[in-house]
């Protein structure tokens, strides 16, 4: 062999690792946008997240990475968090807390895959043209919970059947936040139950918030869905538990952490449905021809514990309705 042939010959092998290198597939990285906190997603939403993710063959830290912006609930932060994401080679944006979160999402990007986890009717926000066929880059899981305050407020009245007021919390500047009011009214004027609405977007409004609900001497408060309040509801139970305020919320962990009662679909679930769609689509499959998931079952909660402490007796027909009763 001459010195050309040998001097080709390793040439071409020094360029192997190379050719190899660039023929491997990168590393899928999601970009996690969240109107929440760390702690919070850490406690409510990521360990369902990711249980889902993993199901579909992808695991953080393994077969995929997770770049996360957190807005600290300060939601006029999400637009730039969105915007520094659509910067970077994302596969796909998880849209997680408040619709706000996939609005901003949405605005940014039309090449991105989107999925969204809230409780808003993406339809009406103008995040998918419909649930079985949203078309462009957005899909995502929903719980449309605006379609059950007025049950809500039929629960909250039986267990409390002598508050002849009643008040509801809002997030003001949620968006959707109209047609929550509209199911809540129409259920309290079919009732015959005086509403109060009170509204709050910041941790300071919170204490505020208890301190009229005590002047209006309002029997009972109906937490909106939103995601500031699952947030916050450690600061909300603890300010409920001082005021002697039967609470209704939609999520269980808001029962099981010392709410009064709960109704609604599984956070648990829409994370985890959440995850099992991201991973769909990193193996492939198109936001367009996914349909938007929503929760077939829902769970009625009650905390014995804190009936007892503000002196309310729970009817054992309700007792045998609900899903969970925690002692």
């Amino acid at each position: 062999m001459n010195r050309r042939a040998i001097i080709t010959l390793l040439g071409g092998a020094a360029a192997w690792p190379l050719a190899a290198l660039a023929q491997q597939p990168t590393t899928p990285v999601i970009g996690w946008l969240s109107s929440g906190s760390r702690d919070a997603d850490g406690a409510f939403r990521l360990p369902y997240f990711r249980r889902g993710l993993n199901e579909t063959g992808y695991t953080e830290g393994g077969q995929v990475a997770i770049e996360y912006r957190q807005a600290d609930d300060q939601i006029d932060r999400l637009p730039a968090l969105a915007a520094d994401l659509a910067r970077r080679q994302l596969s796909l944006i998880l849209a997680a807390g408040v619709p706000a979160a996939a609005l901003a999402a949405k605005s940014v990007t039309t090449s991105i895959p989107i999925v969204f986890t809230n409780s808003s009717d993406p339809v009406q926000l103008g995040l998918v043209a419909s649930l079985s066929r949203p078309g462009g880059n957005v899909t995502g899981v929903t719980t449309i919970s605006a379609e059950l305050e007025a049950k809500r407020v039929g629960l909250l009245r039986e267990l409390v059947p002598s508050a002849t007021s009643m008040a509801v919390l809002v997030n003001p500047t949620r968006p959707g936040v109209a047609a929550q009011l509209a199911q809540a009214e129409q259920a309290a004027q079919s009732l015959g139950i005086q509403l109060h609405i009170l509204k709050a977007g910041s941790e300071r409004d919170l204490d505020a918030v208890f301190v009229t609900l005590a002047q209006l001497r309002a029997g009972a408060l109906m937490i909106t869905t939103d995601g500031f309040f699952l947030d916050r509801s450690d600061q909300i139970i603890a300010l409920a538990r001082r005021y002697s305020v039967p609470t209704m919320f939609q999520f269980r962990e808001f029962a099981a952490t010392g709410g009064l009662i709960s109704y609604g679909a599984r956070l648990s679930e829409l994370y985890y449905q959440g995850g099992i769609l991201t991973g769909r689509i990193l193996r492939g499959e198109k936001p367009a021809d996914l349909p938007v998931m929503q929760p077939t079952k829902f769970d009625l909660v009650i905390n014995m514990n804190t009936a007892k402490a503000l002196g309310i007796e729970v009817p054992i027909s309700m007792q045998m309705l609900a899903d969970e009763v925690i002692e």
